[in-house]
């Protein structure tokens, strides 16, 4: 890459008041730009951006407000994230922005796409927590193009795609029920790096199982931000010290066992270049009972818009059938977190018929998956960098 361009940060302040920052690189005259923000990362030194620079465009990169931290993250409160950075590109004067949603980036672009396209009166109202969303108040600039790279399915369904269904009591992780451990060689389980291979009926009850305890979840959330709005109706008409300490209370919960998707310990489920293993490694014992994982952390309101497959709004499956813009889509075909046939659901459910979709080696953050090969950055940016020469001349 051409070395010679300017980076300038921008502080930036939501239409709710809240802080947020941009960050623009640019050679200068540039009237194009690629917008790249991560819901709950603040994904400065991106891959793509050197590839953005060499097609000619700008590229801002914008922080999350809460960065390392999704604790509260509402999605529906996000976009307000969103569209501080695109008034700022728009008052900037850049005539062209396309949203560049890589991996949970892309369920937040594909939301803030399906609002922005929207009539104020038809956005989102609440949150599912219930929270006011504030959405029909705001400005949401439309983007002119969407980039969507190893795009999962929305964080809700990766999470519940990938929920150990075993757990019998949320409040013990060790709960288990054997009949739907998926680490147990009766089930079909082989230890890594040999690949498992669970029965088809087993599968079956899994997949229903894991929706079963996503509705658990949500019904204890529900309660919990029930129980609060219930103590602070009563904390209005009385002064009663419990009512007002449960009125303030914001509960804080764990999510165990969220490392257990079959399709990366049995590679003949949705096959591809994967190894066997989930994006965490491949022992299930660190990464499913372990600290690391998604959604580990959470208050009702967080799991609600952002973790629950059933309940967030925050999914490709819900939005990617309102992108009406030019869309590309790069998948990496050693992906242990996107799958074939989950790219390929979200490629077929955008209406438009001004749609690529590319696929290269590579694992989820675009590594090479062998010693000695090209990286999938390298083609997943010249993928970016001719789709944006030939589509927005």
């Amino acid at each position: 890459m051409n070395s010679s361009y300017v980076t300038k940060p921008f502080p930036l302040t939501t239409d709710d008041g809240q802080a947020s920052l941009g960050v623009l690189f640019s050679r200068g005259a540039e009237r194009k730009a690629v917008f790249i923000m991560h819901p709950r990362e603040f994904v400065l030194t991106h891959y793509l951006v050197p590839d953005v620079l060499d097609a000619g465009w700008a590229c801002w990169v914008q922080a999350p407000r809460a960065i390392g931290n999704d604790l509260r993250l509402e999605h529906e409160i996000a976009l307000h994230d969103v569209a501080a950075g695109m008034r700022e590109l728009r008052a900037l004067g850049f005539e062209t922005i396309v949203l560049l949603g890589n991996s949970g980036g892309a369920g937040l672009f594909s939301f803030y796409n399906q609002q922005s396209l929207l009539s104020a009166e038809k956005r989102i109202t609440h949150t599912p927590g219930g929270r006011p969303t504030k959405l029909q108040a705001a400005e949401l600039p439309v983007a002119d193009g969407v980039a969507l790279v190893s795009p999962h399915p929305g964080q809700g369904i990766l999470l519940m795609n990938s929920l150990d269904p075993s757990v019998t009591d949320e409040l013990d992780p060790f709960s288990r029920d054997p009949a739907l451990d998926p680490f147990d060689s009766v089930n079909g389980f082989n230890q890594p790096p040999e690949s498992s291979a669970y029965p088809p009926e087993f599968r079956v009850r899994y997949r229903k199982a894991q929706r079963d305890r996503v509705a658990r979840i949500d019904k204890l959330a529900r309660e919990a931000i029930e129980r609060r709005q219930e103590a602070r109706a009563r904390n209005k008409s009385a002064s009663n010290r419990t009512d007002k300490l449960f009125a303030s209370h914001g509960p804080i919960f764990q999510v165990w066992r969220t490392d257990a998707d079959l399709r990366c310990w049995d590679l003949s489920l949705d096959p591809s270049d994967r190894l066997v293993g989930s994006l965490w490694g491949g022992d299930p014992a660190l990464s499913n009972l372990g600290t690391i994982g998604f959604g580990r952390l959470v208050t009702p309101e967080s799991w609600l818009s952002t973790w629950s497959g059933l309940s967030s709004n925050a999914s490709l499956e819900k939005c990617a059938s309102s992108i009406e813009q030019p869309t590309l889509i790069i998948a990496y075909t050693g992906d242990n977190c996107v799958f074939p046939g989950d790219v390929r659901e979200i490629y077929e459910s955008i209406r438009i018929t001004k749609k690529i979709i590319c696929s290269v080696r590579g694992n989820h953050h675009g590594q090479a998956l062998k010693e000695g090969e090209t990286p999938g950055q390298v083609l997943a940016g010249r993928h970016i960098s001719d789709w944006l020469r030939s589509t927005f001349k």
